[in-house]
């Protein structure tokens, strides 16, 4: 299948499926037609199942197909998906022109400055470059190819297949947040159990001449807190009768940005810290009045920690923000004091720290009308607009905060989108357990045949659709994550109940490759499309023989 696999990764990428494209759906359609032209799908068409994105203006869709194996009765199933966008091609510079063919694009590159790493690789003829070769089109390729060679004998097939190819998963993960009520669907329509599903999103190595092919049991899971932090405006001519709320988010990038104390571990493995994304105040033009508000949000990895604690964690970090900017302010204010000659009295003052669902609630108190018409008029104003989602969130806050009052200076912790849940299979779980000792026996075998040095990490360090599949934040944590979400129903709803329903576990085996994400990226063929088909068959008889 070699040939095959690597024909039709040429032709997805010449695709250009660039996140917010109708790139999207244009691969989506040549997908379609793949599936429907395997004689399988030709005498059961009503197995491949496409979804329109919901109000989409781009036309972007789910693409679906249902392989039954045996008689078309059995049960057990393993679902293939992967995502069908990219990012975009601003980073080839010259080479732009030839980002999505993969045979012009090794000709121009012959004579391009290029790393000395990806030079050799060039020059050894095992990889084949261009946009979304490795992420993750060539994974795609290798799913449908699979299926249609596994399809041509569907009746000993002792399982199900069901394949997943979605858009949007490089940004907001739409593609498979929209499906999971129609998985859910489908379980129950065709009797479905699910044992597995495999994502082929690519595998790198993990420092210089790593040749180990990892496989994930997992996904870090990530947040995007975001605090709305409210001063006092001054003159400038009286500065110390303000409060700060530069100053405030500036302690809370210093205390948090990249801090490890901040990192999350589940058994070893860690999440990079936490990253700032923006901070800004909110003042919108230039005049000699102190800034009155600020906000400031972060990239936030999660690999166990419950939504809860974290909560807890970033709201005790706020009030040390404000505390000690109101020290350093105090301390300021005496020494100027000291030196001018002035009477010293303590700047020292209340301050407080709320979330958001604290603040709805007394908002709820304060509004006369319908507190969540007024929301959602905040919410359709900001969209219609075109504000950007979390610009929308902190506009919500911004409103609630006003019909308040509040004069303190404050800061008011909320989450905004996007919001990937984290998974992982845990031994400490009977049935969870029982899946990690099967892909162990997998991994060995495949390692003993093909030679390859095959480790089981937990979470895919990358952000992925795999993390909607299996979620493992409790109840509790799924009601703070909703409540503490502004305009959580109109900008991100994931339908949590449902991905916690479906519980399928989510693992990752991957293409193998280098430099995703940038103008030199490249897919390995000898693995991606000699050996990891055969890892993937071995697994597919593994739970159905």
């Amino acid at each position: 299948m070699f040939d095959e696999i690597k024909t039709l990764t040429k032709k997805l990428v010449s695709i250009p499926s660039m996140n917010a494209t109708s790139g999207e759906r244009d691969i989506a359609d040549a997908i379609e037609a793949y599936l429907r032209d395997i004689p399988y799908f030709k005498a059961h068409p009503e197995l491949v199942i496409t979804q329109d994105l919901k109000e989409d203006p781009m036309h972007r869709r789910n693409v679906m197909a249902l392989l039954k194996g045996g008689d078309g009765t059995e049960r057990d199933t393993i679902m293939l998906h992967g995502h069908i966008d990219t990012v975009d091609v601003d980073d080839f510079g010259r080479y732009k022109p030839y980002a999505f063919d993969c045979d012009k694009l090794a000709e121009v590159f012959r004579d391009a400055e290029l790393p000395e790493d990806a030079r050799r690789d060039l020059e050894s003829g095992d990889y084949l470059f261009g946009r979304g070769a490795c992420d993750m089109k060539g994974g795609d390729a290798v799913f449908l190819v699979l299926a249609k060679h596994l399809a041509e004998q569907a009746e000993k097939l002792h399982g199900n297949l069901l394949l997943s190819f979605n858009p949007v998963e490089e940004t907001l993960h739409r593609g498979i947040i929209e499906e999971l009520p129609l998985l859910r669907k489908l379980q129950e329509q065709h009797n479905l159990t699910f044992r597995l599903a495999i994502n082929n999103d690519f595998i790198c190595p993990m420092y210089a001449g790593d040749t180990t092919r990892y496989v994930y049991t997992g996904a870090v899971g990530k947040l995007l807190p975001m605090f709305y932090i409210i001063g006092r405006e001054t003159h400038v001519a009286q500065c110390f009768e303000g409060f700060s709320p530069d100053l405030t988010a500036a302690e809370l990038t210093r205390i948090i940005d990249r801090n490890p104390d901040f990192c999350d571990g589940y058994n070893g493995e860690y999440t990079l810290p936490p990253t700032v994304l923006k901070m800004q105040d909110l003042k919108p033009r230039y005049n000699v009045q102190t800034p009155h508000t600020a906000a400031v949000y972060f990239n936030y990895f999660v690999h166990n920690r419950q939504l809860t604690e974290i909560m807890a964690q970033l709201k005790d970090t706020a009030r040390t923000a404000l505390n000690n900017v109101m020290q350093a302010a105090d301390e300021r204010y005496r020494t100027y004091c000291e030196i001018s000659g002035n009477r010293y009295s303590s700047l020292i003052e209340k301050t407080q720290v709320i979330d958001y669902r604290e603040l709805y609630l007394r908002a709820k108190e304060t509004c006369d009308g319908d507190l969540d018409a007024y929301i959602d008029s905040v919410t359709d104003a900001s969209i219609s607009a075109g504000d950007d989602m979390r610009i929308t969130s902190l506009r919500i806050v911004q409103a609630l905060s006003d019909l308040c009052g509040i004069k303190t200076p404050t800061v008011v912790v909320f989450f905004a989108t996007p919001f990937c849940p984290h998974n992982t299979l845990k031994k400490e779980n009977a049935d969870e357990a029982r899946v990690i000792s099967d892909l162990e026996k997998i991994a060995s075998a495949f390692s003993a045949e093909s030679g390859e040095v095959m480790k089981l990490q937990q979470f895919f360090p990358s952000l992925t659709d795999s993390s909607y599949l299996k979620i493992d934040d409790d109840d509790d944590s799924v009601a703070m994550l909703k409540n503490c979400f502004p305009g959580y129903e109109k900008l991100y709803p994931v339908p949590l109940e449902t991905a916690k329903a479906l519980n399928i576990p989510a693992v990752n085996y991957g293409v193998w490759g280098k430099d995703c994400h940038k103008w030199t990226e490249r897919i390995y063929m000898p693995y991606s499309f000699g050996k990891l088909p055969d890892f993937i068959v071995k697994t597919i008889h593994y739970y159905f023989d």
